[in-house]
């Protein structure tokens, strides 16, 4: 059975380590179904935050196959019960005089800010889990949604656990 799956690397932050994770996806025809990096609180490392779809044996392939990559230093599985994953979306909806203040609340209730106000559409800002996200998109889609884009899960793990050398 397929699960969609968190990873999370600690890599040196060294020129090409992204596109030599990005290329073994590739060459083993496995897809990234989300990717998020950025700098830790160590500049030497990154950390880099992999969503990925597949059955156990897949999973268990994926994570044996990065631990062999030379920059690699740590992988882990954001496992739900132990982790806090979360995902930023900017979404542009289509507003006028009449729906705006509707759009507006329904934002309200969803913890969302308004980052930006023209004439015919709001630009909203949400960060949560990614049923948080789908229940949104569903509550605003009727006004009709003009564009969006996705950062993709980050997470930390819960407690005194930390992802380090």
């Amino acid at each position: 059975m397929e699960k969609k799956t968190c990873l999370s690397l600690l890599v040196e932050n060294n020129f090409g380590v992204l596109s030599r994770i990005s290329g073994l996806f590739a060459r083993r025809g496995y897809n990234i179904d989300s990717l998020t990096v950025g700098t830790t609180e160590n500049a030497k490392f990154s950390r880099i935050t992999i969503t990925v779809t597949g059955d156990e044996q897949i999973l268990t392939q994926i994570k044996k196959q990065l631990n062999k990559l030379i920059d690699v230093i740590t992988v882990i599985e954001l496992k739900p019960e132990e982790s806090i994953t979360r995902e930023l979306v900017f979404i542009k909806v289509k507003t006028d005089d009449v729906t705006r203040s509707q759009i507006v609340e329904i934002a309200n209730m969803f913890r969302a800010n308004i980052v930006d106000v023209a004439r015919e559409s709001l630009v909203i800002e949400i960060t949560g889990t990614r049923y948080k996200i789908e229940g949104f998109f569903n509550m605003v889609e009727p006004y009709g949604i003009l564009e969006f884009v996705r950062s993709g899960d980050t997470g930390l793990q819960r407690g005194a656990k930390t992802l380090t050398i």
